[in-house]
């Protein structure tokens, strides 16, 4: 009687298991709840891109979105759990964040700028100060200037 009662739990465990990583995976895809809606996040970004990131911050009850720009050192991680490190220099000094993807309170995720590098982790430019930490552009593709390109609101 008692094997019963414990294969019963453990099998109500792993539903409820299965349900919360379904649930998040759901928020992350923006299929979820309705505080992912209006959500733009472009996930694309790799090591060395420029990147803007809106972080809803919220001080006592206003709330309010604050622009953090930076270099991406590196992205860890997978899915649910994914998570980023971006780097800026604000007044002579270093700045890091540590990002989850899947949070609600990241707003937006821009890139403004993408980097060639040849590392997946860019804690070398941790070292760097000035021109050296700076990265150098991508080249872009034809095929991929075309489909970024805006697209005349008369023509169709």
């Amino acid at each position: 009687m008692q094997q019963k009662y414990v294969e019963l739990i453990s099998q109500e465990y792993k539903k409820s298991e299965k349900a919360v990583v379904q649930q998040a995976t759901e928020i992350q895809k923006g299929k979820g709840k309705k505080k992912t809606e209006g959500i733009s996040k472009d996930l694309t970004f790799c090591p060395g891109d420029t990147v803007s990131v809106s972080l809803i911050i919220k001080e006592g009850e206003k709330e309010r979105i604050q622009q953090f720009k930076g270099i991406v050192l590196q992205r860890r991680n997978s899915g649910v759990n994914e998570n980023f490190t971006i780097r800026k220099i604000s007044h002579g000094i270093g700045v890091e964040k540590i990002i989850p993807i899947a949070c609600l309170s990241v707003q937006k995720i821009e890139v403004l700028r993408r980097g060639k590098v040849r590392r997946a982790r860019l804690f070398y430019l941790r070292e760097r100060k000035g021109k050296a930490y700076k990265t150098k552009n991508k080249i872009v593709s034809v095929k991929q200037k075309a489909e970024s390109a805006p697209q005349p609101e008369g023509e169709k």
